[in-house]
């Protein structure tokens, strides 16, 4: 068993199991007795406490989560770096990783790729505002939970962006598949690193494949630097080529290529969102330089003689008493061509510059128009933001309206234009519900608001066929198309009682207080996994306090308690005929216990004790030969041991049957011996 598992860390944190097993430190299931909490653990290595890599790595892992606080991030509550151990206490999450959920599903469907990619760029756009790079994006660190959450965990080599660059380490090398080109390379690192990563992780996701792949880490390295990956349709048609674009452009090679922020990716992908069909006409560029490779050395300049120098010389020449007219001429003639040439020059120059500045353009009119439609009218001309809103006059995903107006003004190209996109996805407000109105007024209203009304009878305090209340309450912002639920009161038939706290009680206590309450129906039951007295009440359903009629069933949840080890003692009696050496085995629960089997001769000791250690109750089976002999059920709350079956033990035969011949063989001989003696 670990060695701190069942141990209690600092007084406070009951470690309950084991439940991930990492390169420097193991992650454990605990309890925080102080704030009543399930947490989990993270304790470095014994052998890595003296390694001060290590120890700089862990404790950066809880200075960068520290200083983060979003909903999609794993939340620290508490650190201890002592010299005899080093632990982060981090929240608790049940769930599975989402490499677990990919290798289950195989190939996940767009739309719910785009869910989880969104979730895990708002966590990182999160952690690089606040110059935090994770640099270990990958599926293995994303924590699934069963309502579609994800929690990224594990900035165990996160850098504050400030920092050093770090190198390629055998710790890098272990998400080799997921590592972008220049962390590869062990060059700087920024938020397009964790992009390429998360790219990386949706190719995955859409094809149910890896983009590089190969016998050994350092073979997809290469790959990683130098290979073209197989384009996601390749694999998977169904992609819409939308999604495919955001995709590879986020694993562009050259990060200057990629999405510059996660901010940036999460545009694009709420663009697709509102319309699948949109296509980006990114160009992607086979091949760039890398990076690293250095500047190739300029070739030196031709050597050429300068009439200009020359002639100064000459002048200057105390050999030569006079200038040459000749010369003059030259020298001349050389002066207007350099002016002449600085003239053009700056006159080329000045117009090279007016050139290259935005044309004012008048504003295109894009109402009307689907977004697909919109970027090929626009040609790059314009930036567009987007907002979403519903209505009923015009088909979903076009544009209602734009800011500035079409034809209203001129702007410079390179402008943003703000462009209002008739989605599906739009929040409207429940509408204002008064307990005076009819049902077809409150069904006009909320179907007004492009939402699905549904009554439901309920009964209450308030005056029959009143509103007794609505969800959503009014007020709120829902999508359009949700359900709004109108309660309306039929009236009170049934009496309402109040439910008692029960919550510390004994199951029989339990009960006894929701009869003398008046209540009818209840059940009891047990979770293993709270550790508290046995059949103390932990939980109640209702919560006390509510006011429930009688006959509403009240769900009682009381601890098993905890149960430790202890020794029960066995006789078994043993069939005293056999006097040869029997192979006595004993089986709990079906496995071997090798302490209590050996082997016993019968008839010299008829009863054999065994001690046999159990946490639970237990089924012993007792083996003579290995033929079954004798069955027992131990009861570990009343330490008793029942006979469940008793079977015959069957000797064979050690030596062979005498023969009636021989038999009479026998007899003659002794007779005659008998005889030969009388006479």
């Amino acid at each position: 068993m670990d060695k701190y598992t069942g141990k209690k860390l600092d007084g406070r944190y009951e470690i309950r199991e084991l439940i991930g097993v990492g390169g420097m430190a193991n992650v454990y299931h605990c309890y925080d007795t102080i704030d009543a909490r399930e947490v989990a653990i993270k304790i470095l290595k014994d052998e890595f406490l003296d390694n001060e890599d290590f120890i700089r790595r862990f404790k950066n892992e809880s200075k960068a989560i520290a200083v983060l606080n979003h909903p999609n991030i794993v939340r620290v509550y508490d650190v201890s770096f002592g010299d005899m151990i080093q632990y982060i206490v981090m929240e608790y999450i049940d769930g599975i990783t989402l490499k677990e959920y990919i290798d289950m599903q195989g190939v996940l469907e767009w739309k719910e790729t785009v869910h989880l990619t969104t979730q895990i760029l708002k966590a990182l756009q999160h952690a690089h505002e606040n110059g935090i790079v994770h640099r270990d994006i990958k599926p293995h660190n994303i924590m699934l939970l069963q309502d579609g959450t994800i929690k990224v965990t594990d900035f165990g080599i996160a850098r504050f962006s400030s920092n050093a660059t770090r190198t390629m380490t055998e710790q890098a090398i272990g998400s080799v598949h997921y590592i972008a080109p220049e962390q590869a390379r062990g060059e700087k690192t920024d938020g397009k690193t964790d992009i390429y990563s998360v790219g990386v992780m949706m190719y995955e996701m859409l094809t149910g494949k890896l983009p590089f792949d190969g016998d050994s880490a350092v073979s997809v390295a290469l790959m990683q630097l130098q290979a073209k990956p197989k384009r996601p349709r390749e694999i998977n048609p169904d992609i819409p080529e939308g999604l495919e674009e955001i995709t590879m452009k986020a694993m562009q090679k050259n990060p200057d290529d990629r999405y510059h922020s996660a901010v940036e990716m999460l545009s694009d992908i709420e663009r697709f969102r509102l319309n699948p069909s949109i296509l980006f006409h990114y160009q992607f560029a086979e091949s760039k330089a890398s990076a690293s490779e250095p500047v190739k050395k300029q070739k030196e300049k031709p050597q050429y003689e300068d009439p200009v120098k020359e002639e100064e010389d000459a002048y200057y020449d105390e050999a030569v008493p006079v200038r040459s007219p000749a010369l003059s001429a030259i020298k001349g003639i050389i002066i207007a061509a350099l002016i002449s040439l600085v003239v053009f020059g700056g006159f080329a120059a000045y117009q090279g510059y007016i050139s290259s500045q935005p044309k004012e353009v008048e504003v295109p009119n894009f109402v009307g128009m689907t977004l697909s439609e919109a970027n090929a009218k626009n040609n790059g001309q314009f930036v567009f933001t987007y907002v979403s809103r519903y209505s009923d006059d015009i088909a979903v995903d076009s544009i209602i309206q734009q800011n500035p107006a079409g034809g209203s003004k001129k702007m410079k190209e390179g402008s943003t234009i703000e462009l209002i996109v008739n989605s599906a996805d739009t929040n409207v407000t429940v509408p204002y519900i008064s307990g005076s109105l009819g049902s077809e007024e409150i069904i006009h209203r909320i179907e007004s608001a492009n939402l699905v009304p549904k009554v439901l009878y309920v009964e209450s305090e308030q005056t029959a066929m009143k509103v007794d209340a609505v969800y959503p309450p009014t007020g709120t912002e829902v999508r359009i198309g949700s359900t709004v639920y109108v309660y309306v009161s039929k009236g009170i038939t049934k009496e309402q009682l109040k439910v008692p706290a029960i919550k510390g009680y004994t199951a029989e206590e339990a009960v006894a207080a929701l009869k003398e309450a008046g209540f009818t129906s209840y059940s009891v039951e047990y979770d293993e996994r709270i550790d508290a007295g046995k059949d103390e009440v932990v939980r109640q359903n209702p919560l006390q306090g509510s006011e429930v009629p009688s006959d509403y069933k009240i769900v009682v949840v009381c601890s098993k308690g905890k149960k430790t080890e202890k020794t029960v003692n066995l006789e078994v009696d043993l069939p005293a005929t056999v006097t040869t050496d029997v192979k006595l085995t004993v089986l709990v629960d079906g496995a071997v216990d090798s302490e209590n089997s050996k082997t016993v001769i019968p008839a010299y000791s008829p009863y054999y004790t065994i001690n046999v250690k159990v946490k639970d109750d237990a089924n012993i089976v007792i083996l003579l030969n290995d033929e079954k002999y004798r069955e027992y059920k131990v009861n570990y709350d009343d330490n008793n041991i029942d006979l469940v079956n008793s079977y015959t033990f069957t000797q064979a035969p050690t030596e062979a049957p005498v023969t009636e011949a021989a038999s009479s063989q026998e007899d003659q001989q002794t007779e005659a011996s008998v005889e030969a003696s009388e006479e």
